[in-house]
């Protein structure tokens, strides 16, 4: 429907200033009541604005009681009929508001605002076939309505009507993104690829300077598995627009898949510079890049520096794919870099605590696997891990006491993992060996081997 708030604001000024005039011409409300006429027109005043009073406090039953007041003054106004329409809706009274309406119609069959609020009922009900031949008689009045129309056509779908009517409204008034997307609906309702991709390509050759529509092509064949196809416009939309930046999306994956390397890192070096790409399509772009230099070690050199470009900008799963890829590379410090800047943004991420807690532990950085164990566990007092590295953390600190305490307690928490088991078992024997309890150290042990033997 077209804007209701403009509605809004119009009709009030109609309900003000046009009924007492105009709707109601023959009722002078400047003058001063001297027989029964003039009665009857103070008391309809009276009433009308009583029921605007009580509408506009949402006491919609009492604005309908004065309404009818006026109706049986002056059956006549057909505002009246429109007002008792919008309260009746408001009171839930459907069957009433529809009676209410139609007759606001009847009265004023010229009236957009009393026609337009007619057929939002009939939106709002659901009662299509009514719908369109109320929006039908509202297409003279604004071409906006011709939108309603199509839409109307697609849930009833009637698709080759919708689509008559999108095409002249392109012709007439250009190309819009709401009616691509009801267009692009149709088209996926129908399986209708091939036109809409024939649609693109005409599109494409009436105005070839404009962007949007390669990209939307560009798009499309892909999505229909016809990459050479696609590529081919991508190089052709950058000949066209050699400063274009959105294209480099595509081109960098075609080129990547050609085996076009250095076309592809320059692809990615423009995406993720680019203003007028979003954050999170450069994270893919990032993300792919971070798996391709797992394959291909010798361009990290341009993995570091387009992190660098987008330094700032990253999201937990960017960062954490990057953190995999050095601990794949055995770069430790890096990895537990990238994967504390990743547990920054997601910190209810479990595997994210897990790398972090076992890479410090494993960098034997000691007191800073106490502190963030110590902070794990306060989010995950049911997790084995926090404990085993808190407790490889305080033994190493020298403080085996608390250690033992610590392993115990997360010992209760092992449940069918031999191998977490058995670490624990291990920490234990050596915080018992610390302690000077060589019977405790040694029993200890020999349940750890038993384990790791299985």
């Amino acid at each position: 429907m077209k804007n209701r708030g403009i509605y809004i604001v119009i009709g009030m000024f109609m309900v003000l200033a046009v009924v007492p005039i105009q709707a109601y011409a023959q009722v002078d409300f400047n003058k001063t009541p001297d027989d029964d006429l003039g009665i009857a027109e103070d008391k309809f005043q009276e009433a009308f604005f009583e029921a605007l009073k009580q509408k506009g406090i949402e006491n919609y039953e009492r604005s309908v009681e004065a309404l009818l007041k006026c109706v049986e003054i002056d059956k006549k106004p057909a505002v009246l009929y429109f007002e008792l329409g919008k309260n009746y809706m408001q009171l839930k009274n459907f069957g009433a508001a529809e009676d209410a309406f139609k007759e606001a119609v009847s009265k004023a069959p010229d009236n957009e605002w009393y026609l337009d609020e007619l057929y939002g009922y009939y939106v709002s009900q659901n009662e299509l076939n009514k719908a369109l031949k109320t929006v039908k008689q509202l297409v003279k009045y604004h071409p906006d309505y011709k939108e309603d129309l199509a839409t109307l056509y697609v849930k009833m779908e009637k698709y080759d009507a919708a689509l008559e009517i999108l095409d002249d409204l392109d012709a007439s008034f250009g190309i819009s993104v709401a009616r691509d997307r009801l267009r692009n609906k149709i088209y996926k309702a129908t399986g209708r690829a091939h036109d809409q991709i024939k649609n693109l390509e005409a599109r494409v050759d009436k105005n070839p300077k404009n962007e949007a529509n390669y990209l939307a092509l560009i798009y499309r064949y892909s999505e229909q598995n016809k990459t050479d196809k696609a590529f081919e416009t991508a190089e052709e939309l950058l000949k066209i627009h050699p400063n274009s930046q959105l294209v480099h999306l595509a081109l960098y994956k075609f080129y990547l898949d050609r085996n076009k390397t250095d076309a592809a890192i320059a692809s990615m070096k423009v995406v993720v510079k680019s203003d007028a790409i979003k954050p999170d399509a450069k994270l893919k772009v990032l993300s792919d890049f971070v798996n391709f230099v797992k394959q291909h070690p010798n361009y990290e050199a341009d993995l570091v520096e387009a992190t660098t470009l987008l330094d700032g900008k990253t999201d937990a799963k960017t960062l954490a794919d990057l953190g995999a890829y050095y601990k794949q590379q055995g770069a430790k410090d890096k990895a537990l870099h990238y994967f504390e800047e990743a547990l920054k943004d997601d910190d209810a991420n479990f595997a994210l605590w897990t790398q972090v807690l076992t890479l410090h532990a494993e960098l034997k950085q000691f007191e800073k696997a106490k502190q963030k164990s110590e902070l794990a566990l306060q989010k995950y007092p049911a997790q084995p891990l926090p404990y085993l590295i808190n407790g490889v953390a305080l033994n190493a600190l020298k403080t085996p006491k608390l250690a033992v305490e610590v392993l115990q307690s997360g010992l209760d928490w092992v449940l069918d993992d031999a191998t977490m088991e058995a670490n624990f078992y291990t920490q234990l024997a050596k915080a018992y060996t610390l302690l000077d309890n060589t019977d405790k150290a040694k029993s200890f042990t020999d349940k750890a081997n038993a384990l790791k033997s299985k």
